[in-house]
């Protein structure tokens, strides 16, 4: 069993087939178990180069951050062959405290991961903007961040990042080119789909911002940090 968990679909790509690419290494019949959110026809396309020489692919991007990862306690979405789940049972068994399998096929649980980023790009940026208009009017942000999270208007990304700007602390556990990526992948999927994302591309607009303006490496929350620098509103740890 070979485990990826890089950024990009071109990193998977070369962990497979660049120079020493593990699909020579591997021997017949090995499961390549990729982890890598990524657009589903890229998977698609991996697998059936991989599976062309014996060796067998398992769809499988994750969710959870370093933490859940630490403790083994990631979301896997997987799908491919029942040979390739059965080959990776063992690792996907230490890594997930959910695992659901989506299909067959790779390309599933790529489609999967998507929706979720999707979703959790969106909500970051509305949670960074809602947080930093909270500032703008005068509130006290941690007694926001208390009565929202006991409201309606809660998101598990508000629970999870707004922290990070209460504190001023933007060290990267999620960094912003990582929703620059895949908001972007959304977009394609969605023009080659013909489907319309407004939602999704106003949020994509918010994360070019904030890495135009020299925080791509830094935390996702640092969207909360260029709604400030823009309208002058003054978060913790930010100059004034």
């Amino acid at each position: 069993i070979v485990v990826s968990v890089v950024v990009t679909a071109a990193q998977t790509e070369t962990i497979l087939f660049g120079a020493n690419g593990v699909a020579e290494s591997l021997a017949k019949g090995a499961v390549f178990v990729s982890s890598a959110t990524m657009d589903p026809d890229v998977a698609r396309r991996l697998a059936k180069q991989l599976e062309a020489t014996g060796r067998h692919y398992l769809d499988a991007p994750i969710s959870g951050g370093a933490q859940r990862a630490a403790q083994g306690e990631l979301t896997i979405l997987a799908s491919g062959s029942p040979t390739a789940f059965a080959s990776a049972r063992p690792a996907l068994d230490a890594m997930a405290a959910k695992l659901y399998e989506l299909g067959d096929a790779a390309g599933q649980g790529a489609a999967f991961k998507m929706i979720n980023q999707l979703l959790a790009g969106v909500h970051i940026a509305a949670a960074s903007e809602a947080i930093t208009f909270a500032a703008r009017q005068g509130l006290d942000i941690r007694k926001v961040y208390e009565v929202i999270t006991a409201s309606a208007g809660n998101s598990w990304m508000f629970e999870n990042r707004m922290p990070h700007v209460l504190d001023g602390d933007y060290a990267p556990r999620s960094a912003v080119e990582i929703f620059v990526k895949d908001l972007g992948i959304i977009q394609d999927m969605a023009r080659t789909a013909k489907f319309p994302v407004p939602v999704a591309a106003a949020a994509l607009q918010m994360f070019l911002m904030t890495a135009a303006s020299g925080m791509g490496r830094d935390d996702d929350a640092s969207v909360a940090r260029m709604y400030a620098r823009v309208t002058g509103t003054h978060l913790p740890g930010e100059p004034k």
